[in-house]
């Protein structure tokens, strides 16, 4: 019996704005600035644009082809490839459940300090609350010892909104909730940005961020980092893109989509750079410091230096409403697009429908962060989890994927004629170039450089057991059930293409036969 048919993005701008919510995320608004500015400030924006047009939109390109062509989840995409790259895309979709049940945990922390931020709840000591008042952690990393109800419950409703709108699927759920996530992001943030850019001091942050050291171009590192940025910053290499590309319509253009993706992914990083920047110079000239020691990254700079400014800033209430409210929307939109991967990964395995898989996997997913995360010692969890899956499950992932799509499977020219047969710039030699040479080479060089730095020391000091429990184990993991998912059978109606999606493909495969012999092609 053929399968259902599958759902679609109703408009291209419904694709765009969700395949943009997905890529804007937390690590915009607080990695991208102090990566910028470790590496050159100014001059770090050229190894970056470099990096985008070499690696990101190549890679983007990769994925839309590869999701459109087979319309299904990765591990069925990637198995009608090639029988044994079916493990690649079960890889992605464990590595899609594990970051999922911490990253909701992030956004919960976020909507309580949009509270917080009304009364400042914080006092004179923004690290110290965080830690010990709000979080309740233990002085030592370890595994769950507690709950902490005031993360649970923001943690709970979190889950109920995003599982919510996948029921809803894509159309109605996902693809609504980006038009209206993605304007209000930009509206609150530029209004941020704006209040930022009044503060005392502001010039001064913007100096520090954009002021340009050339010397920096010619550091390995900078360039090791603008390319980590990039590939970290687009949702590529665990799934998102291929998954969302597989509810694209057969016409729609790739190329131009993935350019547009790219580029409004990186401008809201630069935006995100002023905004942050020139706050910090508002709290540098307050302490009467240099920016570059107040700069920070990550929690620190959302949960504890944008807290103290607050505090110290006319209307800082306001702001701290405008600056966590983005961050919730930012982070909603990526994570309803990384729980979508598990999604639909289940329902093109099992034919389940929607609704069921979205409660049954997406609960299981939900259930595990409630379990793990809302704890004493869910904070050193999360930041071991983060690292460890980032580095060597994500990265590792897409290193491993591009090498055998183009290696050995040596599928790019089929994905470039596929893209090139809807798109109104058609790819040359340099697509195949950047993701045959480029991309393996600088993924490979950034695993080498990483797991140096690995053995070198501890991550953060923390003890080798805890590492081992809960990051090593957790990438290793990732992998080891990958492997196992995609030795279980399929039956014989499980994983193909539909018999309406066989016909279009076949189709689309006629029809660009045709027009190269009416041009005389061989």
């Amino acid at each position: 019996m053929a399968k259902q048919p599958r759902e679609q993005w109703a408009t291209r701008t419904g694709f765009l704005l969700a395949a943009i919510g997905s890529a804007i995320g937390l690590g915009n608004i607080w990695r991208f600035p102090a990566v910028a500015y470790e590496n050159g400030g100014g001059a770090f924006l050229f190894p970056y644009l470099i990096a985008l047009l070499t690696a990101g939109i190549p890679l983007l390109i990769m994925e839309y082809a590869i999701g459109r062509r087979y319309r299904t989840s990765p591990p069925a995409a990637l198995r009608q490839m090639a029988r044994p790259a079916e493990a690649i895309g079960w890889w992605q979709v464990v590595i899609s459940f594990v970051i999922a049940t911490y990253y909701a945990v992030i956004i919960a922390w976020a909507v309580r300090y949009i509270g917080f931020s009304a009364d400042q709840a914080w006092g004179d000591d923004p690290e110290g609350f965080l830690f010990g008042t709000f979080l309740k952690a233990s002085e030592e990393p370890g595994f769950v010892s507690g709950y902490v109800s005031g993360v649970l419950w923001p943690l709970i409703a979190v889950w109920v909104v995003v599982l919510g709108i996948l029921a809803f699927g894509i159309r109605r759920g996902i693809e609504t909730a980006n038009k209206i996530f993605i304007p209000l992001l930009v509206v609150f943030f530029v209004a941020l940005v704006i209040r930022a850019l009044t503060l005392d001091g502001a010039a001064q942050g913007l100096d520090a961020f954009f002021r340009p050291d050339w010397s920096e171009l010619t550091n390995g590192s900078v360039w090791v980092a603008a390319y980590g940025q990039i590939f970290f910053s687009l949702s590529i290499g665990f799934g998102i893109m291929i998954t969302y590309a597989s509810y694209l319509r057969r016409r729609a253009d790739l190329t131009g989509s993935a350019l547009v993706a790219g580029f409004a992914n990186s401008s809201f990083e630069i935006l995100a750079g002023i905004g942050v920047f020139a706050t910090l110079g508002f709290m540098a000239q307050a302490a009467g410091v240099p920016v570059g020691e107040v700069a920070t990254a990550g929690l620190g700079l959302a949960f504890v230096a944008f807290p103290t400014i607050i505090s110290e800033m006319w209307l800082g209430g306001a702001f701290g409403v405008l600056f966590f409210v983005s961050l919730v929307i930012a982070g909603l939109s990526s994570l309803i697009s990384i729980v979508q991967v598990v999604v639909s990964a289940v329902q093109d395995r099992t034919g389940m429908r929607r609704i069921p898989a979205v409660f049954g996997v997406g609960g299981a997913v939900a259930v595990a962060s409630i379990l793990l995360f809302p704890t004493n010692e869910g904070v050193y969890l999360l930041d071991a989890s983060d690292h460890f899956i980032n580095q060597y499950g994500i990265a590792m992932a897409a290193l491993v994927g591009v090498i055998a799509v183009a290696w050995f499977m040596r599928k790019l020219p089929e994905l470039q004629r596929d893209a090139d047969a809807t798109s109104a710039m058609r790819l040359g030699l340099w697509w195949r170039i950047c993701l045959g040479i480029v991309t393996p080479v600088v993924l490979g060089w950034m695993m080498i450089d990483s797991l140096r730095s690995e053995f070198d020391e501890n991550y953060e000091d923390y003890p080798t057991g805890f590492l081992l429990g809960a990051g090593w184990s957790v990438a290793i993991a990732a992998l080891v059930v990958g492997v196992l998912l995609s030795l279980i059978p399929w039956k014989a109606s499980e994983g193909g293409l539909s018999d309406l999606d066989m016909e279009s493909l076949e189709e689309a495969e006629g029809n660009r036969k045709g027009k190269r012999h009416g041009k005389g092609d061989r």
